[in-house]
């Protein structure tokens, strides 16, 4: 039994970070029944997928801030864009875990099944299109509405999801997407304060977006 399982246990962790992002984004409505098939395991989806994912766009602010001027004008040392850019990622990471916290509370009162591994799941995999869209922030003028188009596609994305992962039922997915974003939203509010405190950098104190949806 232990043997047999120990393949079906690593399944997961061997998911090829290319073919997924590719999958979630082109077949969603296919990949998000495979992602449910797969054992969970937390620490694989954060070590294999979500922290090699999440880099895209914390890189690409790096050399935003470095090489050109950053979301405020402003050409940043190299020492300073590394804190940001490495700022920005950890945070990101971080607001995974939060929307997939306030997912997982919230799915209950849609009639959705509370269950934090596969809220994780269907937040950290959502984010695929806002993150890999964060690369053109190094396009000046339209870089940002591609940014934003990923946003929109990850809050599809989300939706599509939360009736495969969380069993919110079809008629309710809409209402439950949008209040887990509006909270979500405060949560990173939150979290940008945060990041203004360590940083202080732009009005606001942001040094950049935390991609998020």
């Amino acid at each position: 039994m232990l043997c047999s399982a120990r393949p079906e246990a690593s399944k997961e962790n061997n998911v090829n970070v290319v073919d997924r992002a590719k999958n979630i984004l082109i077949q969603p409505r296919t990949e998000w029944h495979v992602i449910e098939a797969e054992p969970a395991d937390p620490k694989a989806l954060y070590l294999n997928y979500l922290a090699i994912v999440a880099a895209v766009p914390a890189i690409a602010s790096f050399l935003n801030f470095v090489l050109f001027a950053g979301p405020f004008g402003v050409r940043m040392g190299v020492g300073t864009a590394l804190a940001a850019a490495l700022t920005q990622y950890v945070l990101s990471l971080v607001m995974v875990l939060a929307v997939a916290f306030i997912a997982d509370v919230l799915a209950p009162s849609f009639d959705g099944h509370k269950d934090f591994i596969r809220a994780l799941k269907l937040t950290g995999y959502s984010m695929t299109a806002a993150w890999l869209a964060g690369v053109f922030v190094i396009i000046p003028g339209v870089g940002w509405l591609i940014m934003l188009i990923g946003t929109l596609y990850s809050l599809y994305l989300f939706f599509l999801g939360t009736q495969v992962m969380m069993k919110v039922p079809e008629q309710k997915a809409i209402g439950y997407t949008v209040v887990v974003v509006v909270v979500a939203i405060i949560v990173s509010f939150v979290i940008g304060l945060f990041q203004s405190a360590m940083l202080g950098r732009g009005p606001g104190g942001m040094i950049g977006p935390v991609p998020h949806f």
